[in-house]
């Protein structure tokens, strides 16, 4: 079954690359979100420079809803457009999404070493989860290599760092294209949010020490 799956994942995966939208853009383009903590600003020749920072960065493909509902669907049909057949949510499109710091965080209790991460969110109705991973992630396709992922396939929980509680809200609009952000943001932390259709949801964290 496993291998079905992961087979027509490579089939969604090779019509995603062919889907390149009219005008030669990619269907789902990568995007990245960032926040700088830790530094200063100083004087400088034309304005007031930020020093001395570290960074945060969040890394993903960015699709569309071209029209469908991604969370819609009851039960265990809930959010199958926006994951069909993976165990989790890349949140995102195409390569799993990342999450780089170069300072600890601390989410839901949890401390987080600098590093790269793997970023997943457990879709359930009224309950989504986010989960930070030291899977390392392909960049790209490879059925061949099973140290590292494509999306969320094959993913397993054993590599899991975190496993946090989303604040899931509905926002009074829809989103287009799939946001990931920094948001409250402060010199001692924020949120990791994501927003995509009338969903939004985050999980707050600190910077550790």
């Amino acid at each position: 079954m496993t291998h079905k799956l992961i087979a027509g994942g490579a089939v969604a995966i090779a019509m995603g690359a062919l889907v390149v939208a009219q005008g030669g853009r990619p269907a789902s383009p990568a995007g990245s979100a960032a926040a700088q903590v830790g530094g200063k600003y100083v004087p400088g020749a034309e304005g007031p420079v930020y020093q001395g920072g570290k960074w945060i960065e969040i890394t993903y493909g960015r699709p569309l809803k071209r029209g469908r509902e991604p969370f819609g669907g009851a039960g265990a049909a809930y959010g199958k457009i926006a994951n069909p057949d993976a165990p989790v949510w890349r949140a995102g499109a195409n390569v799993s999404t990342q999450l780089k710091t170069e300072v600890p965080l601390v989410v839901g209790g949890k401390s987080i070493a600098p590093g790269t991460y793997t970023i997943f969110i457990d879709l359930k109705p009224n309950n989504w989860t986010l989960i930070i991973s030291s899977w390392e992630a392909q960049t790209r396709y490879d059925t061949s290599n099973k140290k590292q992922l494509w999306g969320a396939y094959e993913y397993t929980p054993d590599k899991d760092v975190v496993r946090a509680p989303m604040a899931l809200t509905t926002l009074p609009f829809a989103v287009e294209q799939l946001t990931w952000g920094f948001t409250d943001m402060t010199e001692a932390g924020g949120k990791l949010t994501i927003m995509w259709d009338k969903a939004v949801a985050s999980v707050p964290f600190r910077v550790g020490t």
